[in-house]
């Protein structure tokens, strides 16, 4: 049993740690599951991504978006048969 400290720290008792391969400096997952609460070794190894790596994957990530956006324009003009700025012009006083 581990107790936490007063800054909600907990001790990984050795056993465990050294079943799952868990090294001081490892990061670990916290998930909760209705009532209970599960600990996970990090999938990745504990390895973080430097920062190119980081940015390589929001740029990455913004591009997908950015694709998805232009398929949902072209969707949505070819749907309804006039564009926002057709209907404005069409409003406007002559």
């Amino acid at each position: 049993m581990a107790k936490v400290t007063s800054k909600l720290q907990v001790t990984v008792p050795k056993a465990i740690a050294d079943n799952f391969g868990i090294k001081p400096g490892d990061d670990i997952e916290w998930r909760t599951e209705g009532n209970a609460i599960r600990v996970l070794p990090r999938r990745d190894g504990g390895k973080s991504l430097d920062r190119g790596a980081r940015l390589r994957s929001f740029d990455e990530a913004t591009a997908r978006q950015e694709a998805r956006d232009r398929v949902v324009a072209r969707a949505r003009r070819a749907g309804r048969g006039w564009t926002r700025e057709e209907l404005y012009e069409r409003a406007r006083p002559r």
